[in-house]
């Protein structure tokens, strides 16, 4: 088999970023692996804009993964497309003073940070104070109106654009349904490549079932976590994929896309994963989870009557 397009997300603070792409032969085996880093940009400054320059000259496509202060939401979502936009007139007057190359532009749609952490401390009690977003429809078409727009400018810009989606939100629009963007503020965008995060390392013993069954149609697949990211309460419960584990849904992934994505180049360099995926067999056989799947595809079919029914109700 031809070895898939991979790309390593990258989600480091400027100085612990800087040691990452200083220590040996990390840059070496992204050359090899002809991979690119989708390189989430927590600041805009000088150090970062030098580790671009370094990966660029080295032939390595970098995507910017837009990211805003966790005071504004973090990722983007329905609430914060006015931070969003500002956010990328930043991006691009930084990207113009270093003169960085960028291969693609990346918008991470997941719920406000702030929300997420306050429910995943127990603040479950916060759930009904959503739910007069379920009547508002106008605040997912407003949303949805201007990142179009925001993409349309990036577009004009000269880049593609990605986004990094929960796999729900396939259910959602086979639905034709918004009942999820309403409460959650993730949004269905219209991007060029749909990257749809299906991380087994949070719903063991499940995640390759759930993989599995996600998997046919995806035009590009992430797997993970093999380490970092954001703190979350109860992420400690999430323990990284081990080389087992990140074997199994790489050879699961490509079974239905070429296009995969890793979360994250820094826990797969921390556990010694990327010199290994230089002599990476992909052509090893692999069970699929053919069985637990088809429990996964009748809890989906589940979900989808509920999301459709609700679509009948919620305009």
């Amino acid at each position: 088999m031809e070895s898939p397009s991979l790309t390593f997300f990258c989600e480091l603070e400027s100085h612990p970023l800087r040691e990452l792409f200083a220590t040996p032969g990390v840059i070496e085996d992204l050359v090899a692996l002809r991979a690119g880093v989708s390189l989430g940009l927590l600041d805009l400054g000088p150090e970062r804009a030098e580790v671009v320059r370094r990966l660029h000259d080295a032939g390595i496509p970098v995507t910017a993964w837009l990211l805003l202060p966790e005071s504004e939401g973090y990722w983007f979502h329905a609430g914060n497309v006015a931070q969003a936009t500002a956010r990328y007139d930043v991006f691009r007057a930084w990207t113009a003073e270093h003169g960085l190359k960028w291969a693609r532009v990346g918008l991470d749609i997941e719920p406000d940070i702030r929300e997420l952490r306050g429910i995943l401390e127990g603040g479950w009690w916060r759930l009904p104070a959503m739910l007069p977003r379920l009547v508002r429809g106008g605040r997912v078409r407003k949303g949805r109106a201007g990142y179009t727009a925001l993409m349309e400018r990036i577009r004009a810009d000269g880049h593609r654009v990605d986004t990094y989606q929960f796999p729900f939100i396939v259910d959602e629009r086979q639905s034709r349904s918004t009942l999820l963007q309403r409460v959650a503020g993730v949004l269905d965008l219209p991007a060029d490549r749909e990257v749809l995060m299906l991380y087994t390392s949070f719903v063991r013993p499940h995640g390759a079932a759930v993989l599995w069954s996600y998997g046919p149609g995806a035009a590009s697949i992430a797997v993970g976590i093999t380490g970092g990211g954001v703190e979350l309460p109860g992420a400690k419960l999430a323990v990284p994929l081990d080389w087992t584990e990140l074997s199994r849904d790489l050879r699961l992934a490509v079974r239905w896309t070429h296009d995969l994505h890793v979360f994250s180049l820094e826990g797969c360099v921390r556990q010694g994963f990327l010199s290994r995926l230089r002599t990476f067999d992909w052509d090893a056989p692999v069970d699929p989870p053919a069985i637990p799947a088809r429990r996964v595809d009748a809890f989906r079919r589940a979900a989808r009557a509920v999301l459709r029914a609700s679509s009948h109700v919620l305009r």
